[in-house]
């Protein structure tokens, strides 16, 4: 790559482009899992949509590779690259709600948090992420599972409209009437299709929630889940909970000498009438002895960054997932078994409900196709020390391999991990070849290809 291309596209960019001499390249090179250590060839700071295209522009032009990174959180590192071109879209973060229309424009570099601190000014909401840093883009391209899933549906349920910037460089308008093979590509089918520069989603009327973590022993783990299983199956879907193995960590409310103990956790979201939060999350302390719990009122934005700290940037990240029709008996002895073997207070095993409004969309109304799943379970392995690589990514193996048997075939797109591009086909299930004319159509040849990829 000559001075003369670099200087080209410094002069087609606002935001500023960065190169291996730089002082600031280190760390715009920077993504959020610590393994992954590469060294892109220039990383294009975006602040516009014009910056994307020329970005996407130089990378075909020049035929490098490109990855696209919003919040940075894609555990396999694909917000960066060797020799390529990085599209940050991080200086993106701006989100503006239309509160007559309900809906909220979020550009491509935002992250859930902002979403939230700009909606919930409003009362409004839509369903987001776990982790308030993770971004908005990357998690509703993949689908988008969180705390508010069973009731108003997925991310990408709610996504109106997207702005996208395709491999030609020219920028689209992707919804229902323009473009609709592409919209319904983006709702699930990850970053294989351009780069989104913008989302638009519809909100609903969510300020506060009524909930938190509630810790069980371990030894009363399988009544936990058992009961959680029944319950949450015929819920009103307003009730938004997931299990979770967990390694205590400091916090006031915990008891000072279970600091650093495994639980079994319950992270409860009610987010109807406030007033009756309490009757709804009594079914769980009816399960079993809290040992420990955090709960009561709490506006939402709060409790979707209520985990943040246990997920800071530069952590060994190893995940593993799978869909899941029914939590069996025989699954939960699989998670009673290496679920308590948690080796960090930074990792952790979740089991997202996805039944209620996720399941009255149609398997082929977008590209996530698992509507018949009613659980999404991650292994996210999290862990400072480089040095205990080998055997917590063994745990993260270990314990997938364990609970597959029990799971179906395919798994959640944003919770795989680098090694996991044979199960691409399984991943989207019947949308595959569907999803594959979409990549021929717009992007033909495959400069999108730094994802779970889908090859044209």
């Amino acid at each position: 790559m000559g001075k003369l291309s670099i200087d080209h596209l410094r002069e087609r960019v606002r935001g500023g482009v960065l190169t291996p001499q730089d002082e600031a390249y280190d760390e715009a090179r920077k993504v959020h899992n610590a393994m992954i250590d590469r060294r892109p060839a220039a990383v294009v700071r975006c602040v516009n949509a014009g910056d994307v295209m020329a970005a996407v522009g130089f990378a075909r032009e020049n035929d490098l590779d490109l990855a696209v990174r919003g919040g940075a959180h894609s555990v396999p590192g694909f917000g960066t690259c060797d020799d390529g071109v990085v599209a940050d879209l991080s200086g993106m973060r701006g989100v503006r709600v239309d509160p007559v229309r309900g809906t909220a424009r979020a550009e491509g570099g935002a992250t859930w948090g902002d979403f939230n601190a700009a909606t919930h000014a409003f009362g409004l909401a839509t369903t987001g992420g776990i982790i308030s840093t993770t971004g908005v883009g990357g998690l509703t391209l993949g689908g988008g599972i969180g705390h508010l899933a069973r009731g108003l549906g997925l991310s990408c349920d709610n996504l109106v409209s997207a702005d996208v910037v395709t491999a030609d460089g020219e920028l689209l308008v992707a919804d229902e009437e323009q473009h609709p093979d592409l919209f319904w590509a983006l709702r699930g089918g990850s970053g294989n299709f351009g780069a989104v520069t913008s989302f638009e989603f519809r909100l609903a009327p969510v300020r506060d929630v009524y909930g938190g973590p509630m810790l069980f022993e371990l030894k009363d783990a399988g009544a936990v889940l058992r009961g959680f299983r029944e319950l949450i199956a015929d819920a009103p879907e307003q009730l938004g909970a997931f299990p979770a193995f967990q390694i205590a960590p400091p916090l006031p409310f915990i008891p000072q000498d279970r600091h650093g103990d495994p639980f079994l956790l319950i992270v409860a979201c009610w987010a109807g009438p406030i007033e009756e939060g309490e009757a709804a999350l009594r079914p769980f302390h009816e399960m079993a002895p809290v040992v420990a719990e955090h709960v009561g009122p709490m506006p939402y934005p709060a409790l979707n960054s209520a985990f943040d700290a246990l997920v800071p940037p530069g952590l060994q990240h190893y995940w593993k997932a799978n869909f899941v029709t029914e939590l069996t008996d025989e699954a939960i002895e699989a998670h009673l078994r290496y679920g308590p073997l948690v080796p960090a207070v930074n990792s952790t095993v979740h089991i997202y409900p996805i039944n209620g409004a996720c399941h009255r969309v149609a398997p082929d109304a977008t590209a996530f196709a698992y509507r018949d799943a009613s659980f999404a379970t991650v292994i996210a392995g999290m862990w400072p020390d480089a040095a205990d690589n080998e055997a917590n990514t063994a745990w993260v193996r270990d314990y997938y391999a364990a609970t597959a048997p029990h799971s179906q075939e395919g798994g959640y797109i944003n919770f795989m991990a680098d090694d996991d591009q044979d199960r691409i086909r399984v991943n989207y299930k019947g949308n595959y070849d569907r999803l594959v004319e979409v990549k021929r159509r717009y992007d033909p040849g495959n400069l999108f290809h730094l994802n779970q990829n889908i090859a044209p």
